[in-house]
């Protein structure tokens, strides 16, 4: 199928839904209680892929829990972490800073995989996270670059960017998963993320946090289970196996971008000129980021569905 072929196509969907995702992370909170969406976020989306996965994960199971110590941790850092962390954060800061935030996310990846791995990034991957966030921050700014200046911190920001830090581990790790087909591992990620979720969830249960019932509430949960979750991680995970952590990585740039387009659409922002401008600056960067230029760009070796 040419689509599963596509990472390009791949990585614009996963990052609009997940840029679907922190708005509506925003809007429900107050309504929802963080822990509790991010609960039943990978709760509901075990339960829609489970019937898809199923025969895969039967096939599978074995091979994962041989290596039952990776399987945990890139639930914890894909799933459990920075999830939860990313809804606390939303309930304490703007939309504005956390899809800022996330322009950081590249760049965080590819300091994982030198860390890691010791890959360097190359001088089209340096530039191309230069320029997208540039482009990125004449968004943030209006155009303005002394716009930013106002922008004051958030405690939420903090648990964003802790957040965002784990997440790059899973992206750095992912490379070597277990040789599973990729609705079994996103399944087993999906189902032991909710396991380590629930203590959490109890405890804050326990402290009189409780969920607002409301249609809006529910809708916003069964948009989060299906699209940001089981559809938007099988798909960056496949752009992943594509191309590679940090090319894949690079297209969380456009985060920012689709948050901007949704704020016009639902916020009744106006469109400006700096808006054109700032799109163009993340494009560009991520070409140039996706340049081929050295062996280190192309996908990693390793074990594969």
């Amino acid at each position: 199928m040419r689509f599963w072929q596509s990472a390009p196509i791949l990585l614009v969907l996963a990052n609009l839904f997940w840029s679907g995702n922190i708005v509506l992370g925003r809007g429900v909170a107050g309504v929802v209680p963080p822990i509790a969406l991010a609960y039943w976020r990978w709760t509901g989306a075990f339960f829609v892929a489970i019937s898809f996965a199923w025969p895969y994960l039967k096939r599978d199971a074995s091979t994962m829990l041989e290596q039952w110590p990776l399987m945990l941790v890139l639930s914890a850092t894909g799933v459990a972490c920075y999830n939860t962390m990313a809804y606390i954060g939303l309930t304490g800061t703007t939309a504005l800073n956390a899809l800022l935030l996330q322009s950081v996310n590249p760049l965080i990846i590819i300091l994982w995989a030198f860390a890691l791995f010791s890959e360097r990034p190359t001088l089209p991957q340096a530039t191309g996270i230069l320029v997208s966030l540039l482009g990125v921050v004449v968004i943030a700014g209006n155009g303005s670059p002394t716009a930013l200046l106002h922008l004051r911190g958030h405690p939420g920001d903090i648990w964003m960017l802790a957040g965002i830090v784990i997440y790059g581990a899973y992206a750095a790790l992912f490379r070597h998963r277990p040789p599973t087909h990729p609705l079994s591992f996103l399944v087993a990620t999906m189902g032991i993320g909710s396991c380590m979720i629930l203590p959490f969830y109890l405890g804050e249960i326990a402290l009189g946090a409780s969920i607002h019932s409301s249609w809006e509430a529910w809708l916003s949960l069964a948009y989060i289970a299906v699209f940001p979750s089981f559809i938007a991680y099988l798909f960056f995970n496949r752009g992943i196996e594509l191309i590679g952590a940090a090319r894949a990585g690079q297209s969380m740039h456009l985060m920012p971008v689709f948050g901007s387009v949704m704020a016009l659409l639902f916020l009744g922002e106006s469109f400006r000129i700096y808006h054109a401008v700032g799109i163009s600056l993340i494009a560009a960067g991520i070409l140039l980021a996706s340049w081929k230029t050295a062996p280190s760009l192309a996908p990693q070796r390793g074990p594969r569905p």
